[in-house]
């Protein structure tokens, strides 16, 4: 069983060695563990040190790319390269390297196909209660919209299958946590979660550059997501806020009518306005039903994709670098054990 550790890095000189030496360069029942590093434009020593630090590959890209690209291309690299299972960490020491086996054992074990490490959102004592308080309503907004029972989607430390692999497409350019809960949820594929105790802020986050601007733009992923996945429900949804009151004047005009009340002529408007919400509402539930034709034959789309990966993911076109696993880093001989229950 072959395990890749996949870190993607933006000018992360200072602090990734510190992040490769905790990770385990052996674990018992895993054949291999190897570490690749994807370098999303770095415009420092990222690479130079990634290499003196021993780690086993290096996908660069030309450019800032962004993190939903840089995890993409890393589950490209890993399916190239014949991953079993892989680990997404970040750079920043922020989760803990030695947890790795805890992660990966559900996966080994054949009860997931991903599995998310549980920051524990609550105790995290450099979050302020603001953070926390929307961290907690994200991951409830997450939970409903993919039907699952994940309790930190933001947490970027998450093992892999390779069946994961073969199935997920990240196709949002914002952040690639959301969208892979939604979509492991909505592809049938079997979650998982470890508690996990994260390490010290070391750096401000690159990903929030304000608490709104994140709110506002994970919010935006998951009614887009909402959208695609769940498109016929989307549009009804929304065609209700005009069925409804045009149904409601409809009948008010009925009623009058009915009750044979003289004057009757002045609550035509009712008809004019309520035949005009209802036509609204009901092109929006048709635009629904054609979405929904579309998301089956983007299901479809899917499926072929899923069995080209299987059959090519050697053929993957990828520059993907050596790196120098035998320095002086590299030949951390730390063993953590991982048994069966």
């Amino acid at each position: 069983m072959k395990l890749i550790i996949q870190i993607p890095c933006f000018n992360e000189e200072e602090i990734l060695p510190t992040t490769l030496a905790a990770i385990p360069r052996q674990i018992n029942g895993v054949d291999s563990v190897e570490i690749l590093i994807i370098d999303d434009g770095s415009t420092d020593r990222t690479v130079e040190v990634a290499r003196q630090c021993g780690v086993h590959y290096i996908v660069r890209h030309m450019g800032n790319k962004g993190l939903a690209q840089a995890f993409q291309t890393g589950l490209n690299a890993c399916l190239k390269l014949g991953a079993d299972i892989v680990v997404n960490t970040d750079a920043d020491n922020q989760y803990p390297g030695d947890q790795i086996p805890d992660l990966i054992a559900p996966i080994w074990q054949g009860q997931a196909d991903m599995v998310i490490g549980d920051r524990q959102v609550h105790s995290i004592e450099h979050f302020s209660p603001m953070k926390k308080n929307l961290q907690a309503i994200g991951s409830l907004a997450v939970r409903l919209v993919s039907s699952t029972d994940v309790p930190d989607a933001p947490s970027g430390f998450r093992a892999l299958s390779r069946e994961a692999m073969l199935r997920l497409n990240v196709v949002t350019q914002y952040t690639y946590t959301i969208e892979t809960i939604v979509q492991a949820g909505k592809k049938n594929l079997t979650i998982a979660f470890v508690p996990i105790k994260t390490g010290s802020k070391t750096r401000e986050s690159r990903l929030m550059g304000s608490t709104w601007s994140y709110v506002r733009r994970s919010g935006a992923t998951i009614l887009r997501l909402y959208a695609l996945y769940e498109p016929l429900r989307t549009f009804f949804y929304v065609s209700l806020i005009f069925l409804l009151p045009g149904t409601a004047l409809i009948l008010r005009f009925l009623y009058y009518y009915f009750m044979m009340q003289t004057g009757v002529a002045r609550y035509v408007q009712s008809v004019v306005i309520g035949s005009m919400l209802l036509t609204l509402g009901l092109l929006i539930f048709l635009f629904g039903v054609l979405a929904d034709l579309v998301a089956l034959n983007r299901r479809l789309l899917e499926e072929n994709l899923y069995r080209l990966k299987l059959l090519t993911a050697a053929e993957i076109p990828l520059p993907i670098e050596e790196g120098t696993p035998h320095s002086s880093h590299g030949s951390n001989e730390s063993q953590i054990a991982l048994t069966r229950p």
